[in-house]
């Protein structure tokens, strides 16, 4: 009898889903909360599964398509919500239903949300519940939605060539400027440009009537003052 006690202080009885009776001891317990609390710290988002009926072969899978970037775990739902709250994370009581597996998404939440809503299209037995994202509780729908949104290196990649595209039409405009100046000077230009953009930059740079004007009459208003100016000899010749 009181080995029996023992065993149940040190082993306490946890009964799964299933029904059996799972037994962990408590060091054990208290390390496996610590680190569900941290996973739930420092992932970007977080994915709540049920995986009933996935075999071991599709959960490698489903690891390997989530990538090196996410931890899906299989866990407890009492630790769960035990390291949830230890890390100020409220979870519904629904989420935590039946054999529950949660994705730790420590990279783009895009891509793992894309590759979760791909992964269920193929599995059914993959259950998408409901999770985490940017802190904010997120519905099933709204996950889906955020896979169905384009990952970050697509948005990138856009503005990259969104942005090379505006600084080779600024290039060519500097170089039809430069052809410009060279002719002008009487030096030939070597590098030739379209006539449309050379047009485009001439009349970026062409000088207007006004100022041209102002520009011819200065010498031409001093030269008379020189040429109009009395000497000393001039004027004993006077």
């Amino acid at each position: 009898m009181r080995f029996y006690a023992l065993r149940i202080f040190l082993f306490p009885e946890d009964t799964n889903e299933t029904g059996k009776v799972n037994r962990m001891a408590r060091p054990d317990k208290t390390t496996a909360v610590a680190e569900l609390a941290e996973d739930f710290r420092t992932a970007n988002a977080t994915v709540l599964t049920e995986y009933r009926g996935l075999s071991v072969t599709s959960m490698k899978e489903l690891r390997r398509a989530l990538g090196a970037n996410t931890k899906y775990s299989v866990v407890k739902n009492t630790l769960t919500k035990i390291a949830a709250k230890d890390a100020g994370v409220e979870i519904a009581d629904n989420l935590l239903t039946g054999p529950s597996a949660v994705a730790f998404i420590k990279g783009d939440p895009i891509d793992a949300a894309k590759s979760l809503r791909d992964f269920a299209k193929e599995n059914p037995f993959l259950v998408i519940k409901g999770g985490f994202y940017e802190g904010k509780p997120v519905t099933k729908e709204e996950i889906m939605q955020l896979a169905n949104l384009e990952s970050r290196e697509v948005l990138l990649a856009k503005l990259a060539g969104a942005m090379k595209g505006s600084l080779a039409k600024a290039a060519r405009v500097f170089d039809a400027l430069r052809i410009k100046l060279e002719s002008e000077q009487g030096v030939p230009a070597p590098v030739a440009v379209s006539e449309p953009v050379a047009a485009e930059a001439v009349a970026a740079v062409e000088p207007t009537p006004a100022v041209t004007e102002d520009v011819a009459e200065a010498p031409v208003a001093e030269a008379t003052v020189e040429t109009t100016e009395a000497t000393p000899e001039t004027e004993e010749k006077e």
